[in-house]
C-alpha cells in the first residue's frame, strides 16, 4: 500500500470529505513531491498537488501515481483553486491546525468559503509509524552519515577549527548521496561542549580536548541524525568517567525502548544511570525524538511523554551530560521500535574514540 492510500483510508476513517495540506513535508508524505509554496488535498478517492510553473513539469515526473498535478498562476492562484475544489467536496475539510498560523488557518476558511477542522493527527499517526520502505530510507540515509563520519575522524588533529570539521562533515555527505543537511551540524571542541546545541565557530581543536560532532542528511526526503563524541590525544579520568557514564544510560535507555513503553518510561532509564553516578542536574533535554521526514517529530521519549512510543516509531536516544565551561559528552543512535523491543539502525562504534 503507498503512502498515499494510506492516508486516504485515514482520511475516511476520520470522516473527512477531505484533508488540505500546506506543509512541505506532510505534502511529500501525501504525492511523492517537496515543492515549496504548494497545496495538496486528499479525499478518500482522490489526491490533488497544487503548485506553480517553477515545480510543474518534476512534480507530474515524480508525484505517485493517482496524484492529479494542477498548475496555479497569476490569473488563478492557489487559493481559489483550492476553493474550486473544496466546493464540490462534500462533508468537513481537515486542516495543519498546529503547522499553520492562525492567520494563514482562518484567511484559507474565508477564501474557501467553508470552516475546516483541526485534523493534524489524522497524518501524524502516520507519520509516527515508519512502514518498511520507509526504515529502508531512513537506514541509507544513516549510512551515509556514518560513512561521512568515518571520513573526517582522520581529519580531526590539533588546530582544525569548528567550521572547518562543520564543513568536511557537509561535504562528505553530500559526495555520498546527501540532498542537504538535515539541520545546521553541530561541530564543536573543548569547553564549547558542554553547549547540546552549540555552534561551529572559530574554536580549535587540542590536544586533550572532547570533540561532539551532531549531524545528518536528508537522502530521498527522510532525515538521519546521529551524534558521537570523540577525544584527541588523551582523556582524563573525569572525561572517561562522564564517557562512560553517558553510554550506559544510552544502553539502558535502549534496553527500555519498546512500543509498549511511554517516552517518559524510556527517558526515566537512562536519566536514572546519570544521575546515580552523581550528574542528573547536567543531563536537561529528552533521552530522543521522532526521526523521519523532519529531524524532529513525533513521538518523543520524554519525561513529558506519558503515552505508548507505538510499534513502528522511529526515536533518536541520545543521553548527555554537560559540564558548564568544562566540557560535555552526547552519544545519539536512531531506533527503530519493533513488536518486542527495537532494532538499533545505527552502526558506528560509540566506545570512546580517542584520536
Amino acid at each position: 500500500m503507498t503512502q498515499l492510500e494510506r492516508l486516504q483510508q485515514a482520511v475516511e476513517r476520520a470522516k473527512l470529505g477531505a484533508l488540505l495540506l500546506l506543509n512541505d513535508r506532510n505534502i511529500f508524505f501525501a504525492t511523492g513531491y517537496m515543492p515549496m509554496d504548494s497545496a495538496a488535498i486528499v479525499t478518500p478517492g482522490r489526491a490533488w498537488l497544487i503548485t506553480d510553473s517553477r515545480h510543474i513539469e518534476d512534480a507530474r515526473l515524480r508525484c505517485h501515481k493517482g496524484v492529479e498535478v494542477v498548475q496555479n498562476t497569476v490569473e488563478r492562484p492557489l487559493g481559489s483553486i483550492v476553493r474550486d475544489i473544496c466546493r464540490d467536496i462534500p462533508g468537513e475539510i481537515g486542516a495543519e491546525e498546529t503547522r499553520l498560523s492562525h492567520m494563514l488557518f482562518i484567511t484559507l476558511e474565508r477564501t474557501v468559503g467553508r470552516p475546516f477542522v483541526g485534523a493534524d493527527s489524522v497524518i501524524n499517526g502516520l507519520r509516527a509509524h515508519k512502514t518498511r520502505d520507509e526504515l529502508d530510507t531512513l537506514i541509507a540515509a544513516q549510512r551515509i552519515a556514518e560513512a561521512a563520519l568515518e571520513a573526517v575522524l582522520p581529519m580531526i588533529k590539533p588546530g582544525l577549527t569548528e567550521r572547518e570539521l562543520a564543513a568536511e562533515l557537509t561535504y562528505q555527505m553530500l559526495r555520498r548521496g546527501s540532498e542537504r543537511n538535515s539541520f545546521d551540524p553541530i561541530a564543536i571542541t573543548g569547553a564549547h561542549t558542554s553547549m547540546p546545541h552549540g555552534v561551529p565557530g572559530e574554536g580549535v581543536i587540542k590536544s586533550g580536548d572532547f570533540v561532539t560532532m551532531d549531524f545528518g542528511c536528508v537522502y530521498h526526503g527522510y532525515c538521519s541524525d546521529m551524534t558521537r563524541t570523540v577525544a584527541v590525544g588523551s582523556a582524563t579520568d573525569e572525561m572517561t568517567n562522564v564517557y562512560d557514564t553517558v553510554l550506559r544510560a544510552q544502553l539502558a535507555g535502549i534496553a527500555a525502548a519498546k512500543p509498549f513503553a511511554t517516552g517518559a518510561e524510556v527517558h526515566n532509564a537512562a536519566a536514572k544511570v546519570i544521575a546515580a553516578a552523581g550528574f542528573g542536574e547536567y543531563f536537561g533535554h529528552g533521552f530522543g525524538h521522532g526521526v523521519g521526514l523532519d529531524v524532529h517529530e513525533s513521538p518523543t521519549a520524554s519525561p513529558r511523554n506519558g503515552e505508548p512510543l507505538g510499534e513502528g516509531a522511529v526515536i533518536s536516544a541520545e543521553p548527555g551530560i554537560y559540564l558548564p565551561g568544562k566540557f560535555g559528552v552526547r552519544i545519539e543512535d536512531v531506533l527503530y521500535l519493533t513488536g518486542d523491543g527495537n532494532e538499533d539502525i545505527t552502526k558506528a562504534p560509540k566506545e570512546l574514540i580517542i584520536l
